[in-house]
């Protein structure tokens, strides 16, 4: 298979491109961003491409891939609806249209989040389901909604976000208290990692993937 991951660089994306580096059957990925990657391996190219919200330039590039990972998101913490509007459904739609159209055999995973709801009263539970609903009326051949709860970070990933780096150091000493309290809530980088690249392999029974289900594949 050859991968599109887009936001390799955040701490999900990390883990996804070691999990797909490491797989035999994943033979080509490409991780688009607007830095690098600092990696260097023979199965992966980069672009680095300063304006996501225009890909123009460097569609001739994103054409012959099986899937798209898309873990490009921001905290909605201190943001007004419209500027994570933005970010979360303005730029995923636009970079899912575009792959839609240059791969349309291809599928589609989105890291959404555990209690994202269009019709909720929380802005970001709203605007995240929002957004997977207009994904999935999109015209690839698969396209899923992966939805993590708590994700413990593993293998030296690490996320870019200065009060979610304190808060993982904080809560790291008691993941495997939450493993055992609550296990449908809490999963790792390496297990949704290896999840999402099995759907992306073998398909998913349904488009909506929760916590549960991630630990499951």
């Amino acid at each position: 298979m050859k991968i599109i991951i887009f936001g390799a660089t955040g701490m999900i994306g990390q883990g996804i491109l070691r999990e797909c580096l490491l797989n035999p059957a994943i033979e080509q990925v490409l991780c688009v961003g607007r830095t690098p990657t600092g990696q260097r391996h023979p199965k992966l190219a980069e672009i680095v491409h300063s304006n996501l919200y225009q890909l123009g330039s460097i569609e001739h590039e994103l054409v012959g891939y099986d899937a798209c990972f898309f873990c490009l998101g921001v905290s909605a913490a201190g943001m007004t609806e419209a500027a994570y509007r933005s970010i979360t459904y303005d730029l995923t739609l636009h970079v899912a249209q575009t792959l839609a159209r240059l791969n349309p055999q291809s599928s589609f995973s989105y890291i959404s989040g555990s209690g994202t709801d269009a019709d909720s009263r929380s802005m970001w539970a709203r605007v995240k389901g929002q957004t997977e609903q207009a994904l999935l009326a999109l015209p690839f051949r698969a396209a899923y909604m992966f939805r993590p709860g708590f994700i413990q970070p593993q293998h030296g990933v690490v996320s870019k976000t200065r009060w979610y780096r304190l808060m993982y150091r904080l809560t790291s000493p008691l993941y495997p208290l939450f493993k055992r309290l609550i296990p449908h809530y809490v999963t790792t980088t390496e297990q949704l990692a290896q999840a999402m690249l099995r759907v992306a392999q073998n398909g998913a029974p349904q488009p909506i993937i929760e916590n549960s289900m991630i630990n499951q594949l």
